[in-house]
């Protein structure tokens, strides 16, 4: 059966992690549901992780199951005295034997700038060497009364392309583009 995931690895000149096929598998495992190609208008970003969220945690994810201070998982950007964080991020799900972070955008991911905070904020986090960005193929919104869409994965690739292929640019992580 034809699927609209799709996945591109940066940087280009090395292969995808090889847990990648893993993650991508359990998007078109939901797909039905989340795909913002067949929906007339897409999920917002909390229900797609929470449709995701059981299989991403047999794959041994941390995900973040609220929005209250117990539901995040935050991962450590400075160490303090005793080697107590003093400031952390958030991350939707975060994998520590992968040493592998998961964030899932939806309409914010290029308007509202997302996926430019999701691409600095990993870039800070010292035990975050793979980020998996997963970002809607298609948006569907309304502007003036009028249906528009906007190609978010073709976006945040052509992002990622510009991040990783640049010389003036040496990123620390790798990075996999999730079209969902």
């Amino acid at each position: 059966m034809p699927t609209s995931v799709r996945f591109t690895s940066f940087p280009r000149t090395k292969p995808p992690p090889l847990f990648a096929p893993e993650v991508i598998k359990v998007f078109r495992r939901h797909e039905a549901t989340i795909s913002t190609e067949v929906l007339a208008k897409g999920l917002e970003s909390d229900p797609v992780l929470k449709a995701l969220s059981d299989d991403l945690s047999a794959l041994g994810f941390a995900v973040e199951t609220g929005k209250s201070r117990g539901g995040k998982v935050s991962r450590p950007v400075f160490y303090g005295e005793n080697g107590e964080p003093t400031l952390l991020y958030e991350i939707d799900a975060y994998h520590a034997s992968w040493k592998c972070g998961l964030e899932v955008e939806a309409g914010r991911a290029i308007l509202g700038n997302a996926v430019f905070r999701d691409l600095f904020q990993a870039m800070v986090m010292p035990d975050v060497e793979h980020l998996c960005l997963a970002v809607p193929n298609v948006y569907k919104y309304n502007s003036g009364g009028r249906a528009l869409s906007s190609k978010y994965y073709d976006k945040t690739v052509s992002i990622a392309d510009a991040l990783y292929g640049h010389s003036r640019v040496a990123m620390p992580y790798g990075l996999t583009v999730i079209g969902y």
